[in-house]
């Protein structure tokens, strides 16, 4: 399905047959760009940046690359193309025709669901705008503004949903949209981790690795839903996704090889002694991951949770690869292992898979980011470095769920409070361990030119080398 670009608002729905609703988004269009222009990235606009652009939904090459100015980029709508008598594949409704309009005991739980996953798309961009003034490389900084544009057009994806399925609650939701920002006192983002800062590279690497995965995991179980209009919008948003995931993975894999690097060239192993080499240290950035980490488990919600339950029996959400699994599909009566709080340790019982889809999904995540932690240490090996990152305990750190309430260590020994405020200081990150990040932030933008704290990559973006001028500062 190829992409309309001579249009307002560039698409593949036949957007210009619906003139009600073409009007509708283009009056929501100049209040988004005022959105970008206050709470894009910082100093930008000018610039030209050497972005992929969709230009079909083709899964073999739809991208194009090309240099664009980012108040100029072709935000649109995008959808897969209908699957032939696709139908409801889990709940209640399975073995149904999947819904091409919204069933009317749905439409609060369909709204509910869509205004969530848009709000995280602006917030992530809000929570990045001041990273282009410290960013590594040029390499580095054309990868952060592709992310930003890409979740800029995911937001796009869901405010279509609302303008096109929801009438005048879902216009003004879109506006909603609009008016959060993330980390506001009076008016936060809807989830906490989108309220979080993101004042480093570290943290943004940690944050598409561990935080955008979550979105992957998300992004999936919608791609699952009877209501097909949203699972082709999300079925598009995650071949998106996947360049933000290479840029986490890559981006921490890169800061691990110039730590590697520095240690075996000057056979140091401090963490004292890799700093003062301009590299990050091994604990730090172990310090980073469990705090990101676990922020981010607290995304998937309550391991119990009725309303996962009633998502999935209405057939709005699935689970990762639904059509992959062999039960039932219905969950009636099957069970799920949850860890649990008993006598001071933790135990695992046995709950409701239906009232557990939370918990299997998170730990569907946790699969996923432990086998990229693994690709980590491998560097770590190849380079003869003998320290490991590890993934914490899944309720170590948790504010959300059966541990919000108890203090549990990356090993998963629960513990008192005395101890956790003594100890937390090696497991989460402190001021001091900021502050030294924040010191080595600063601007490269000499083409082929990297930070101390952060090796090349191994290749350039779009068949271009890596001494590719990535960014044009006009």
């Amino acid at each position: 399905m190829n992409i309309n670009y001579d249009t307002t608002i560039p698409n593949n729905v036949d957007l210009s047959t619906n003139k009600t609703l073409q009007r509708a988004l283009e009056h929501w269009q100049p209040h988004y760009l005022d959105w970008w222009r206050e709470m894009g990235p910082v100093e930008s606009p000018g610039w030209d940046v050497y972005l992929r652009t969709a230009i079909s939904v083709d899964p073999h090459g739809w991208a194009h690359f090309d240099y664009v100015k980012m108040p100029d980029y072709r935000w649109g709508i995008f959808l897969t193309p209908p699957e032939k008598d696709r139908k409801i594949a889990f709940g209640h409704h399975r073995g149904e025709p999947v819904w091409n309009e919204v069933p009317g005991e749905y439409r609060s739980s369909l709204r509910r669901i869509i205004v969530t996953q848009g709000d995280t798309e602006p917030a992530s961009v809000e929570q990045q705008r001041q990273l282009g003034m410290t960013a590594p490389s040029l390499y580095d900084l054309r990868n952060l503004y592709q992310v930003n544009v890409e979740e800029g057009r995911h937001l796009w994806a869901m405010v279509y949903l609302l303008h096109a399925y929801f009438g005048r609650d879902g216009r003004e939701e879109g506006e909603e949209l609009l008016a959060r920002r993330s980390g506001d006192v009076n008016n936060p983002r809807i989830l906490g981790a989108f309220n979080e800062r993101t004042p480093d590279w570290l943290s943004f690497f940690m944050f598409t690795f561990l935080t955008d995965r979550d979105g992957k995991y998300q992004l999936a179980a919608l791609a699952e839903s009877g209501f097909d209009p949203l699972a082709r919008s999300t079925r598009f948003m995650l071949t998106e996704e996947a360049h933000h995931l290479f840029v986490g993975e890559s981006g921490v894999g890169r800061i691990l090889q110039r730590t590697a690097d520095v240690m075996t060239r000057d056979k140091v192993e401090a963490p004292d002694a890799v700093r003062a080499r301009g590299a990050i240290d091994i604990p730090t950035i172990q310090r980073y991951l469990n705090f990101h980490f676990s922020v981010t488990l607290d995304l998937y919600g309550s391991e119990v949770s009725t309303n996962a339950s009633t998502f999935y029996t209405s057939g709005l959400k699935g689970r990762f690869e639904e059509e992959k699994l062999t039960d039932d599909h219905e969950l009636s009566a099957g069970h799920y292992p949850v860890s649990h709080v008993e006598d001071g340790r933790l135990t695992t019982k046995d709950e409701s898979a239906l009232m557990t889809l939370n918990e299997r999904l998170r730990d569907d995540y946790v699969r996923d980011c432990a086998a990229g932690v693994g690709r980590w240490n491998r560097i770590l090996e190849r380079a003869g470095v003998s320290d490991r990152l590890h993934l914490p305990h899944k309720a170590f750190n948790r504010k959300i769920g059966l541990f919000s309430k108890v203090h549990v260590t990356p090993e998963g020994r629960v513990v008192g409070e005395a101890e956790w405020t003594a100890k937390a200081r090696d497991w989460l990150p402190s001021d001091a361990d900021r502050a030294f990040i924040a010191s080595l932030m600063g601007r490269v933008t000499e083409p082929g030119k990297f930070a101390s704290y952060i090796a090349p990559p191994a290749r350039g973006i779009g068949n271009q080398p890596v001494d590719f001028e990535y960014v044009r500062f006009n």
